[in-house]
């Protein structure tokens, strides 16, 4: 899963240990070569399926943008302002060190995006973040994404099917959620980061509690399962025009 550039267990375990903020400033330098990095065919597919739902955008936002994976769709996707913004100074400077140019980047709590970011935006997007974000805060994230968009605004973010209980990747997440509890009860500060705390159903009430709309399109180059349901889909949570 890891190449050889990238980080060492010593370092992950570092990481582990830390905030998020620390642990993803120190992580920042190999992340992108680490599987947590967005791959490209699902960040190809999220821009298709924008493009062919909505065609493009005036200004962007990406929300959580780690060091800057999701921003080239964005700058093709947006004709004017694009923003990046996350709350790893580290982070941030892999993204401008990829992006120096054509992009706008904010060191900010996505809690509390500063008031230079409210009805700004007329896309915003968030790709593998949503992990480090406890249930209770869903609605402070999405109010504030709310707050960032126009009227008429997408929030536009890329979901998966549920696993089944028999597949080894819903073990495999069961039990790196259940040792992150341990490691945040017994060590502070906690690192907040868990795959099973965002399932489909909550997050479609919390955004319509936040004031969006919600539809969802199927993600088409991942397929479908047995029962014709998609692998993936790309959820379009709009901000009303009025």
């Amino acid at each position: 899963m890891f190449t050889s550039q990238g980080p060492s267990l010593r370092e992950l375990a570092v990481q582990a240990l830390s905030s998020v903020e620390r642990g993803y400033d120190l992580l920042a330098p190999k992340f992108d070569r680490t599987p947590f990095r967005t791959p490209d065919r699902m960040l190809d597919a999220v821009e298709e399926a924008l493009a062919q739902e909505e065609g493009s955008f005036g200004s962007g936002l990406d929300v959580c943008c780690g060091t800057g994976a999701g921003l080239g769709m964005l700058r093709r996707l947006c004709r004017d302002r694009v923003t990046g913004v996350d709350v790893s100074a580290g982070m941030l400077a892999q993204a401008r060190r990829a992006h120096p140019e054509g992009v706008e980047f904010v060191r900010a709590d996505v809690l509390a995006l500063p008031e230079g970011l409210w009805n700004a935006y007329d896309l915003a997007v968030s790709f593998g973040a949503f992990g480090h974000f406890l249930p209770a805060e869903r609605p402070a994230l999405f109010g504030a994404v709310h707050r960032a968009l126009r009227p008429g605004g997408v929030f536009a973010f890329p979901v998966g099917a549920p696993l089944p209980p028999a597949s080894p990747v819903w073990w495999a997440a069961a039990g790196f959620d259940a040792a992150m509890r341990v490691r945040n009860a017994v060590w502070r500060p906690p690192f907040v980061m868990y795959y099973r705390t965002f399932p489909f159903g909550p997050v479609r009430a919390d955004l319509r509690a936040a004031g969006f709309t919600v539809e969802t399109v199927p993600l088409a180059p991942f397929g479908r399962r047995e029962d014709g349901s998609p692998h993936w889909r790309l959820v379009l949570a709009r901000k009303p025009r009025s």
